[in-house]
């Protein structure tokens, strides 16, 4: 097994120590620190240091750092600091837990995740950023837009599709062929068919 590469985890709140955890257990990258507005720099983390807030993102490829991975829940946020990243010369880490399902055929956009338990199936896609959280399944053929977030336990059957930074929160499901706009949020437990 090659090297683990230095990554910077951006946001240490509990989406980003869950994907902290992930990178442990997958073993692919070595975390350095996080970067976080909320807590303060020289906190630590899981054992993780926090180096500063996330206006330090542009200094990360001096400090020999090449990949982070943007763990923040909020899509637009993320959204916006993963185009920072990009445009700092990183780049964004994808991230799959040893134990979720990725079909071969499926595509993976740059900076997602998807987490522990999660199924991504035959030909599905995910875009930019998207976070397919634990348990959630995204069917075959189905597609999650750049920035798209499955909460907890969320479904989506499949050929439905849901649009950029639309949110389908914890235990929300989607029909067959179903497609959910832009910026929409399904509510915990609420359904579209």
């Amino acid at each position: 097994m090659s090297q683990p590469m230095p990554l910077v985890i951006v946001g240490a709140g509990g989406h980003g120590r869950s994907v902290l955890e992930l990178v442990r257990l997958d073993g692919r990258y070595d975390v350095q620190a996080f970067l976080d507005d909320q807590q303060p720099a020289g906190t630590d983390v899981m054992g993780v240091p926090v180096w500063g807030p996330t206006a330090l993102l542009e200094q990360l490829p001096a400090r020999g750092v090449p990949s982070v991975h943007v763990a923040i829940g909020h899509n637009r946020t993320r959204q916006t600091l993963c185009a920072c990243a990009r445009a700092a010369g990183l780049e964004l880490a994808t991230l799959v837990h040893p134990r979720a399902f990725a079909s071969p055929s499926a595509v993976l956009g740059a900076g997602t995740a998807l987490m522990a338990c999660a199924v991504l199936g035959t030909q599905a896609r995910l875009g930019e950023g998207a976070i397919v959280n634990v348990g959630a399944v995204v069917d075959h053929h189905a597609q999650v837009a750049n920035f798209g977030h499955l909460g907890a336990n969320a479904t989506m059957a499949g050929g439905s599709t849901i649009g950029e930074r639309a949110w389908l929160q914890a235990g929300a499901a989607l029909g067959y062929g179903v497609h959910l706009p832009d910026d929409t949020i399904v509510a915990p437990g609420e359904g579209r068919s």
